[in-house]
């Protein structure tokens, strides 16, 4: 790295966005990042560098802070470069939505770039675009405490059955995942003799947890979204097949169309996993979501997928 890297442009910079103050401090191969929040509106733990957890959290009375430390090639760091400057970028968010919008701000480090530079052959950095590129989804059932999948496709009557569907953020802008529609079907394609069970309605409304104890649970990361189903009675010793549509779509543009809602029986009311104060976005679960608004491609992305067959017994 040190071979093209002449004149820092900036080596430590400090801006204030909202309530927080961030520093960047630009060396000769990485970056370190501090994030510093007075009236701690956000936990520290859930920030992300990038594809990175902060290296150091602390949470005091007088406000929280995150620290990142990045060497470049790592947490998805970009690299960019123009005539003039050779440029790594990336930025600080969250893996979970604050009460206001997810928290997005871009970090970068610019150094001069010398007149005979040429990239390294092979560098995959120089490969990087921002908001490009296509998305790899995943859907699976995995163990009870989401380490691993699941060694095992059997689970008893009114047992967990837990799923995690998530993407490659790779390249992309942020986006944030959703099950817009769940299914369980007895065959692996449906079809008009297909007998479905739903699970999922309504673009993002969790229709099972109105009478089940099956839930979304607390998202680590946007391109993961976690799922405990209450093995449900249908087609029981039989393969069940779940269809789901995944959608990644931008988190800063939430609305009924778009978002994960569940049923709390305890309060008699539709809850937005993501963010319980937006929960007037699930108002609509009990009657008609509207379709999704048309966007670019950069802006979303589907795809319907059928998880393996899984057995119900009773």
């Amino acid at each position: 790295m040190s071979s093209f890297l002449m004149v820092i442009l900036f080596s430590l910079v400090v801006f204030l966005v909202a309530q927080a103050e961030i520093t960047v401090e630009c060396g000769k191969n990485s970056m370190s990042v501090r994030w510093i929040e007075a009236n701690s509106q956000v936990d520290p733990s859930l920030l992300r560098l990038g594809g990175c957890p902060p290296t150091q959290v602390s949470v005091k009375p007088q406000g929280s802070e995150a620290v990142f430390y990045a060497e470049f090639g790592a947490c998805d760091i970009r690299r960019m470069v123009t005539i003039n400057e050779i440029v790594f970028e990336t930025e600080i968010t969250s893996t979970t939505l604050s009460k206001t919008a997810p928290i997005y701000y871009p970090v970068a480090c610019k150094y001069e770039r010398p007149e005979d530079w040429t990239p390294p052959l092979y560098d995959p950095l120089m490969f990087h675009t921002h908001g490009q590129g296509e998305l790899s989804f995943r859907l699976a059932l995995m163990k009870d405490d989401f380490s691993a999948v699941a060694t095992t496709t059997t689970f008893p009557l009114g047992s967990t059955i837990p799923i995690a569907a998530s993407f490659d953020q790779k390249t992309h802008q942020p986006l944030i995942l959703l099950l817009d529609e769940c299914v369980a079907s007895s065959t692996p394609e449906l079809g008009p003799d297909s007998q479905i069970y739903p699970l999922i309605t309504n673009k993002g409304c969790l229709v099972d947890s109105k009478k089940t104890k099956s839930s979304f649970l607390p998202r680590n990361q946007l391109s993961e979204i976690r799922l405990s189903l209450q093995a449900f009675k249908f087609a029981i010793g039989e393969d069940v097949y779940l269809h789901c549509r995944l959608v990644a779509w931008d988190p800063r543009d939430l609305d009924g169309s778009n978002k994960a809602c569940q049923y709390d029986r305890k309060s008699s009311r539709w809850v937005l996993t993501d963010d319980p104060s937006q929960s007037s976005l699930c108002s609509c679960c009990d009657t008609n979501c509207q379709g999704r608004k048309k966007r670019e491609i950069t802006d979303s992305s589907t795809l319907t997928s059928v998880l393996e067959p899984l057995v119900v017994e009773n």
